[in-house]
């Protein structure tokens, strides 16, 4: 017997042809007008509060991030060009940048994906970017990377033998299960989600979008979700940075 959410997401795979991938929209022009007011009202989104714990954190101890980098502000546009080519040649998100600055710059034990100190830092450092455009590269190291990303995003994958691209680009636009179908794109992680009560990273939305067509779900910081984290930026370019998001 299929389950509610089995069911609503055979119902999308079901849907017609709408949105083609070069109508991709920002994300925001998906949200209710309720919504979106509330994301762009910081006394209204409880994101802030993730945001004010990691302002708090950037300039917290000897070895804090401000020690290095001097006050966030100086952090305007980082968000916007990632994730991104290490000089090792090793794929980097926002995350896994403040991660590999706290184990090799502050000799810091690592905080770990979806902890409340990562969320919160990456939070701050990602509002700094806030209405910015994404500017990720998408060629020279990055480009093996986005053809990854690609072929993850147009692979049919689990029970449901579904694709990214069956929802996010053929049926963007309609409703499913009363909520508006995105072009699926990353300019809002992280993000506070009703459903979560909390804010997650981009990666944990991945997990559930894996989990509903009852795929394997990869784990956090994996060379599979960073491969679609870089795609969905890289189709997300010159569109703004939300961050931090409000979604349902």
């Amino acid at each position: 017997m299929i389950g509610r959410p089995a069911a609503a997401l055979l119902a999308c795979a079901a849907l017609g042809t709408l949105a083609a991938a070069s109508e991709i929209r920002p994300s925001r022009d998906f949200l209710s007008p309720e919504l979106r007011a509330q994301q762009d009202d910081p006394s209204r989104h409880p994101g802030w509060l993730w945001v004010e714990e990691g302002e708090a954190l950037w300039r917290r101890g000897e070895a804090s991030c401000q020690s290095c980098h001097g006050d966030i502000a100086g952090m305007a546009g980082v968000a916007a060009r990632y994730p991104a080519v290490a000089a090792d040649g090793v794929l980097l998100n926002l995350e896994g940048r403040i991660e590999r600055c706290r184990t090799q710059h502050q000799a810091q034990r690592a905080f770990g994906y979806e902890s409340e100190p990562l969320l919160s830092l990456t939070a701050a450092v990602a509002l700094r970017s806030r209405g910015m455009p994404v500017s990720v590269a998408v060629d020279g190291p990055a480009a093996p990377f986005v053809e990854a990303g690609r072929r993850f995003y147009e692979t049919r994958q689990g029970q449901l033998n579904l694709a990214c691209t069956q929802c996010h680009d053929e049926n963007a636009g309609r409703r499913l299960r009363g909520d508006v179908i995105s072009n699926g794109l990353g300019t809002g992680y992280p993000a506070y989600r009703l459903e979560w009560n909390a804010l997650g990273s981009l990666h944990r939305r991945l997990r559930a979008c894996s989990l509903g067509v009852r795929a394997t779900q990869f784990d956090f910081g994996s060379p599979e979700y960073l491969a679609l984290e870089l795609y969905l930026a890289s189709r997300a370019n010159g569109l703004p940075i939300e961050a931090p998001g409000l979604r349902r």
